[in-house]
């Protein structure tokens, strides 16, 4: 996936970082050499050559600085990229995950994964991603410029980075557990901000801020805590890597003492000094790359559970696979046969048995009580989830064997809840697929059948007036005809309507009916309501009952024939009206 995510481009920047951050180690490994270099013509007293040498020396400590900058901002680079491909590829997945995939993750989850984890994997490579390219490079190359050196020190130096690495590994461990934890309470978090924010008025119409703000508070805490948590246990690391540093540059100068009082001759024991002093050089060098690590230790708990958490995003499969078929054998048919279908967790079949045929052409209704199975019938329509037994059929093709995008190019769908987007009207009507070919007269036609067009002409700029995020600033019954707009521009083969009349007067729907019988003739039309009014022109009229069919025919049959019809009737018309 990592491939996946940087892309070529990616991994050609990190490629010249890498060839930056070695030719910083190289001037970086180089200067402890000029340092032995000037301290051995000290001792000669080869005052040009001292200046020679600490010039170059000098020259190669700016060179090292320069190339950092310029590692540094190729990984800065990197890290956007990666970002902005992450969400991408986290977008792109969720679009083509079902009702249930979604469900399963949670909307708050993903909205974290996409924002809070993205940031968590940015900054370590922006950050983090130097530093961990370059420890490696310099403890390795470092070790290996020391070795031919005493036993002694490098086995001091040895064991220091054997401490600290073990050391490090342990507090990755314990930490990357509690980090783990503060991703899922940081979800929480999102999810009772959202809730607040989205129930904002109930809360206040029962005056709940104080029961919000404690389940808040709750979560926070829950976050707070872990977060606490985790920093104990990454807080001492980076001290005791520093004490560590210091134990082992003591014991290179305790070791050094005794090798150099050994040594007889003065100029022989000055030239030891000088190896010391460079091999001590060398060893900081070392070590530092060890605490380097331990300075970006604290994000690499937290990016690794944000990737992982990215990571299972976007390599879900979803639970609903696209089918090959494009074209359909019998154009605008829909016909059920034996579907049986139940949620995940659930203890009862929300649809059992159902069978039924709509013929192209012709209005199909259906009606029930709350909880009926009328939506779960609709979803499975569009496939937004599949069948237990049965198949559903559009077009004389199973909707399994269907391309996804084929499926939904034959349907104009209007769901129970009108959804709106932030923008225009015109571009909430002339939504989606295919929309580049229709015209703003198309967007007019479909805003007249919808019975839109009086309080669209009202707005600042008719067509082209802002409608705010989920339509806050239109009434319910605006947006119910603007989703149904939206459908009749598409010129769809199929239309479901899903309770979309419910917020409308009784003048409008009947109005917005007539209009869309002339509009919809020749189309295959599936309606899903609460008003008989709404249903009873239909040719043919479905009854749902504890997910079961429990009448069928047209109103007047209905009125005689089905008991459950006959009482919906009754408690929503009078005598003269059921006639």
């Amino acid at each position: 996936m990592i491939a996946r995510v940087l892309g070529r481009r990616g991994i050609s920047l990190i490629a010249v970082a890498v060839v930056l951050i070695l030719i910083q180690v190289w001037m970086d490994l180089k200067i402890p050499e000029y340092m032995g270099e000037i301290t051995d013509h000290i001792v000669l007293n080869h005052s040009d050559v001292v200046m020679q040498k600490g010039t170059e020396m000098l020259i190669l400590a700016f060179g090292s600085l320069l190339v950092s900058f310029a590692a540094g901002f190729v990984l800065a680079n990197v890290s956007a990229l990666a970002g902005r491909n992450m969400r991408l590829m986290e977008f792109e997945t969720v679009q083509s995950l079902s009702v249930e995939d979604i469900s399963r993750f949670t909307a708050a989850s993903l909205i974290t994964r996409s924002t809070n984890d993205v940031t968590q994997v940015q900054n370590f490579i922006a950050r983090g991603l130097q530093a961990v390219i370059k420890a490696p490079i310099i403890a390795v190359w470092g070790l290996i410029k020391i070795s031919h050196s005493s036993m002694e020190w490098t086995a001091v130096t040895a064991g220091g980075m054997a401490i600290l690495a073990v050391m490090m590994f342990a507090t990755l461990h314990f930490a990357g557990i509690r980090y783990r934890k503060v991703q899922w309470f940081t979800d929480a978090v999102n999810r009772n901000t959202r809730e607040n924010l989205d129930g904002i008025r109930v809360i206040r119409a029962y005056n709940a801020e104080d029961h919000q703000e404690e389940r808040f508070d709750r979560s926070s805490r829950e976050l707070l805590d872990n977060n606490v948590s985790a920093i104990k246990i990454m807080a001492p690391s980076y001290p005791v890597a520093l004490a560590m540093s210091n134990f082992v540059t003591v014991g290179i100068y305790w070791i050094g003492a005794g090798l150099i009082m050994g040594i007889t001759g003065q100029e022989a024991r000055f030239l030891k000094y000088s190896d010391m002093i460079v091999f001590t050089s060398y060893a900081t060098m070392v070590l530092t790359s060890v605490l380097l690590v331990f300075g970006v230790m604290r994000m690499v708990p937290r990016a690794r559970v944000s990737y992982a958490r990215i990571r299972e995003v976007i390599e879900t499969v979803p639970s609903v696979a696209d089918g090959t078929i494009t074209e359909g054998k019998e154009k605008g048919t829909v016909e059920f046969r034996d579907v049986s279908f139940s949620y995940p967790g659930s203890g009862r079949k929300a649809l059992e048995d159902i069978s039924f045929r709509v013929e192209k052409g012709s209005t199909v209704a259906i009606i029930g009580s709350t909880g009926s199975g009328k939506t779960t019938l609709v979803d499975l329509m569009l496939r937004f989830h599949d069948p237990d037994t049965g198949s559903v059929m559009v077009d004389g093709v199973d909707v399994r064997d269907f391309v996804q995008q084929s499926l939904h190019d034959r349907i104009g769908y209007v769901p129970q809840n009108a959804i709106i987007f932030s923008g225009s009207v015109t571009m909430n009507v002339n939504y989606g697929d295919g929309s580049e070919g229709r015209t703003i007269e198309d967007v007019r036609r479909a805003l007249a059948v919808a019975q839109a067009e009086d309080f669209v002409a009202a707005l600042p700029e008719q067509e082209e007036s802002h409608i705010s995020q989920k339509g806050k600033n239109l009434s319910g019954g605006q947006k119910q005809r603007i989703a149904i707009a939206r459908a009749v521009c598409r010129d769809p083969e199929i239309y479901i309507l899903d309770d979309s009349f419910s917020a409308l007067d009784y003048k409008t729907d009947k109005a917005l009916r007539e209009a869309l019988r002339r509009e919809t003739e020749g189309s295959t039309v599936i309606i899903v309501a609460q008003r008989i009014g709404t249903i009873r022109d239909a040719d043919e009229i479905l009854v749902l009952d504890e997910g079961r069919i429990v009448g069928r025919g047209k109103h007047r049959q209905l009125m005689e024939s089905c008991p459950l019809y006959r009482e919906i009737a009754r408690s929503q018309l009078t005598e003269e009206e059921l006639l």
